[in-house]
């Protein structure tokens, strides 16, 4: 990417000259305002026990207020039921994510996209795609956008990520996504995966966490990574307002209970908003973490390459233990019957 271009979209803040670091500090000073508030729907597309017999559209979109947009793809269009959301600037746009379903005709997403963006059928307020990481259910809708005009898509590669951000000593610092009048700040937060980052908008005080934190399995890649990132992220926000954490899934009920993976159903769901207080506790349950598993009211910890790993010891050990135990008893009865 040329550096004109990259500067139009993020402004860094690593190593920066002083007439830049003002230039950041007058755009992200309305972090301090009151973000302007919004709503949550009482209940989220939540899939069907038989998605055949009941059709449903593939997107659900949910204005949280005039300038933000929360789209949940429907859990009968795919298990992982994404949340992607849109940022609307006085200059460009942001998408967060793009979700788990390439197909345009099965998964309209920029076609809706560009229907809630500002301007008129030729000419649309530039748009900004960006990834919390770079798991495909996270990015599977990228080829949408791909040929769109003023539209621009992030790399997901972790070499594209700090580049485009201008991350010089990842996973430290912070970077800033101007969108005009809003300005959207870029933390690094690898653990679940190394590209991973979450994005603060200063406008509604909103983290965004991806698959960061939310209510769901957090799958774990680096635990030391995640716990150093948990811890960054809270150090960041204690400066600013926090209204919620919207993160990239639901997988829990209500109660706290996962639901099954691949299910296409989920009756009584958590609520997709966390807490500060849910961030402030990361940092500990990863330090009172075994390694393999741990469930909290509103997610649950798991290694899962560890847990598989360990299943397939004991099923190794269980399998060398009845064979030795059949070899005895057939080498027995040998001896017997001579």
């Amino acid at each position: 990417m040329r550096p004109h271009k990259l500067h139009r979209f993020v402004c860094r803040l690593s190593d920066a000259p002083l007439p830049t670091l003002a230039a950041i500090s007058l755009s992200a000073s309305p972090a301090v305002a009151e973000p302007v508030s919004g709503s949550l729907p009482a209940q989220w597309n939540i899939g069907a026990e038989d998605c055949a017999a009941s059709p449903q559209p593939p997107l659900q979109v949910h204005t949280y207020e005039p300038q933000t947009f929360i789209l949940r793809q429907s859990p009968c269009a795919t298990f992982e039921a994404n949340f992607i959301y849109l940022l609307i600037g006085s200059d460009k746009a942001l998408l967060i994510d793009t979700g788990a379903v390439a197909d345009p005709q099965a998964m309209p997403l920029a076609k809706t996209v560009l229907e809630l963006l500002p301007g008129n059928e030729r000419k649309k307020l530039p748009l900004l795609v960006a990834h919390t990481h770079r798991h495909l259910d996270h990015r599977a809708g990228d080829p949408q956008f791909a040929s769109l005009p003023s539209t621009q898509v992030v790399p997901f590669d972790l070499e594209g990520v700090r580049a485009f951000f201008g991350f010089d000593n990842w996973p430290n610092g912070n970077a800033h996504i101007d969108l005009g009048g809003r300005t959207v700040d870029v933390i690094p937060t690898p653990g679940h995966n190394q590209t991973h980052v979450a994005f603060y908008d200063d406008r509604t005080g909103i983290l965004f966490t991806g698959d960061f934190l939310m209510p769901a399995r957090l799958l774990i890649e680096d635990a030391g990574a995640y716990r150093e990132s948990a811890l960054r992220v809270v150090d960041f926000l204690k400066t600013r307002q926090l209204t919620h954490i919207l993160g990239g899934h639901i997988e829990l009920n209500a109660a706290g209970r996962a639901y099954r993976f691949g299910s296409r159903y989920h009756p009584s769901e958590h609520r997709l908003e966390l807490t500060r207080a849910d961030l402030a506790a990361l940092p500990a349950a990863f330090e009172r973490f075994n390694g393999f598993y741990a469930r909290y009211p509103n997610y649950i910890l798991t290694n899962p390459v560890r847990n598989i790993l360990t299943l397939g010891f004991i099923v190794v050990v269980v399998l060398g233990v009845g064979a030795f135990g059949l070899y005895r008893f057939l080498r027995r009865r040998r001896r017997r019957r001579a």
